[in-house]
């Protein structure tokens, strides 16, 4: 007869890929159930768009077999807990990674990574929420089709709260839902971060996975007074392979990194990373040049989460508010769906090292 002290014995020898530890050491292995030769227990990951979940389903199958009985039928359930590093007061407490989406100068598509970054954790089955932080050039309500939607408002504790609009499963606020779309916002600096306070802190997020912002371009005054306020998980870094755009990135790169900011840099995506004209699928024309981004990746030791190739359907599904995520199985959609799922294995080991260090 099967045990369930040999069923949590032969998982000892199935590792987690990235925390270098076996899945019982690490508390995954939950619920282990044994009738006869039928075996189920449920492994808990780390974040539900972990790019290693077929493989680590896989070993737990494998070693059952191999280390208690050849023959017995073996059902594995693959569900997450999200981590967290660091801990959010008042309004953000259920919200438990926050990623600053981030670029040195403007036209890079840093909004256009940041919407589909969100959408494919979304699509994975995560909490994710979003902040249009580009105060003076919103553009999430267009990306998300909410172009005319105004946030509710609830009470919490006796507070108004606004209520995100949500699409696509994901948590919308952006200054774009209470400005005219017509009309130019001519705020002084101190001016546009009050406002991004109040998209941040008069907001009822709920419980949230992950809370994408998604910044303004440059060094300036937002990022600044959101590092001082918000418990920033890390940063992405947006580029494309053009010269000047990374000179800019490397800048914004180091502004993160500076002491009196601190917040972990998570990834660098390069955008319009080269042209494949369709009658010529085989062929890839650098147009803004080659290696930039690898190149700023290794220099500041982080990972290249994705090289995104022009495609004229990722602009048009931004513009008809349906990121490109969305269209299941082409080309984009697998690029940022993998995207995803490396960051937040980034994050997940970055997390388990941060906890590991407070213990």
């Amino acid at each position: 007869m099967i045990t369930t002290e040999q069923v949590i014995e032969a998982l000892k020898y199935v590792d987690d890929p990235d925390l270098k530890k076996d899945l019982v050491t690490l508390n995954m292995i939950k619920d282990v159930k044994v009738e006869g030769k039928n075996v189920s227990f449920t492994v808990v990951l780390t974040t539900p768009a972990c790019p290693m979940k077929d493989m680590i389903h896989n070993a737990c199958v494998n070693a059952i077999k191999h280390y208690v009985d050849k023959e017995a039928l073996v059902d594995v359930t693959m569900t997450s807990n999200v981590t967290q590093a660091k801990q959010n007061k008042d309004s953000l407490a259920g919200v438990k990674n926050i990623i600053a989406i981030a670029s040195g100068k403007g036209g890079v598509g840093k909004s256009t990574v940041a919407s589909n970054l969100a959408v494919s954790l979304a699509k994975q089955g995560a909490k994710v929420g979003l902040i249009d932080a580009d105060i003076y050039g919103p553009s999430m309500p267009i990306m998300f089709d909410v172009l005319n939607e105004k946030p509710a408002m609830t009470q919490i504790d006796g507070k108004n709260k606004m209520l995100p609009v949500e699409s696509y499963g994901v948590k919308i606020l952006s200054i774009g839902f209470f400005a005219d779309p017509s009309q130019a916002i001519i705020w002084r600096g101190p001016m546009a971060t009050k406002a991004l306070n109040q998209l941040c802190f008069d907001a009822h997020w709920g419980d949230l996975d992950y809370l994408f912002i998604d910044l303004p371009p440059g060094t300036g005054d937002i990022p600044m007074s959101l590092a001082a306020s918000v418990p920033i998980t890390g940063a992405v870094i947006v580029t494309t392979p053009q010269q000047v755009a990374l000179s800019d990135a490397r800048k914004g790169a180091a502004m993160f990194k500076n002491e009196n900011i601190n917040i972990p840099l998570l990834g660098i995506v390069e955008n319009m990373a080269w042209f494949t004209p369709a009658e010529l699928p085989n062929n890839k024309y650098y147009i803004f040049g080659k290696g930039g981004a690898q190149q700023l990746s290794e220099e500041f030791n982080v990972p290249l989460l994705a090289q995104v190739p022009i495609i004229q359907s990722i602009c048009e599904s931004g513009d008809a508010g349906s990121p490109a995520a969305l269209q299941n199985d082409t080309l984009q959609a697998i690029i940022f769906m993998d995207a995803a799922k490396k960051l937040a294995q980034t994050i997940a080991m970055a997390n388990a090292k941060e906890i590991a260090v407070t213990a």
